[in-house]
């Protein structure tokens, strides 16, 4: 495993996500994730899973030490009182004592980005996390939010894959000590049978979706957090550190599409 170091803390660059996961399936998905090697682990209180991801924490032999766990506050809680009450409710569900990364899950449209910073801050001071950040920001957002903040914002989770490779926020987060975390680095599956991803997996003798998610993890300061419910799969996601992609194939497999990114999503909101 590689890591990234933020706020003096090493974060395995790749974790296991839970979105769209029932909860029978994060326990299933998140206890196997644990059991392969991972020791990071992404829920939300919006997946409605916290209390599964908690279970199979608590029910894995690794202790709770070794596991960077991150939850994110459903925006609907838009005040200080609200974020605060919501937090002490997930690490209720989760099980544990405080949680390692608390985000807020979307920018909301009525919210206040003052109250929603101070809301986060407040759970940092009340021991309910360690550290907190944001998700779905933009650049200008993502400043506002660091300028307001008493605590450093940690991270910016964010969609990131070959097709949409937010060059401009990577650029950014990168120049001003943010980390990124990228969710569906498989492009909702698009990597899964892309012929150039597959050709230089060859090369390797690894598979495209490993080379997907070895491309995320070669960029500065980024983490990535795929997801999966297969036993193989999951021990596939973690097993990329033993290969490097050169700089050609790493500016190959780059190629920002729209089109792409927003057939990938269709099909990953659908579930085909």
């Amino acid at each position: 495993m590689e890591y990234v170091t933020q706020a003096g803390v090493e974060v395995p660059k790749v974790g296991v996500g839970t979105w769209q996961m029932e909860p029978e399936v994060a326990y299933e998905s998140v206890s196997m994730a644990l059991d392969v090697g991972y020791r990071h682990v992404d829920t939300a209180q919006l997946y409605e899973n916290e209390t599964a991801v908690g279970r199979a924490i608590t029910e894995s032999d690794v202790d709770r030490s070794e596991i960077f766990l991150t939850t994110k506050v459903d925006p609907t809680n838009r005040s200080v009182e609200d974020i605060v009450e919501s937090a002490r409710e997930s690490v209720d569900l989760l099980g544990v004592e405080q949680v390692d990364l608390l985000l807020i899950h979307w920018p909301h449209p009525l919210a206040d980005l003052p109250d929603v910073i101070d809301g986060l801050n407040e759970c940092v001071r009340q021991d309910l996390t360690r550290f907190i950040g944001v998700s779905n920001f933009g650049v200008d957002r993502l400043k506002r939010a660091q300028e307001l903040s008493d605590v450093p914002i940690f991270t910016n989770q964010v969609l990131f894959h070959p097709w949409w490779p937010q060059r401009e926020l990577l650029s950014y987060c990168q120049d001003s000590d943010v980390t990124l975390t990228g969710y569906s680095p498989l492009a909702n599956g698009g990597a899964i049978d892309d012929d150039l991803l597959a050709d230089i997996g060859r090369s390797y003798g690894k598979s495209g979706p490993q080379v997907s998610i070895r491309w995320a993890t070669q960029h500065e300061n980024v983490i990535t957090i795929p997801m999966s419910t297969s036993r193989a799969h999951l021990a596939d996601n973690i097993d990329i550190f033993d290969f490097k992609l050169t700089r050609a194939e790493h500016d190959q497999i780059t190629r920002p599409s729209y089109l792409k990114t927003g057939v990938t999503m269709v099909r990953g909101q659908l579930g085909v």
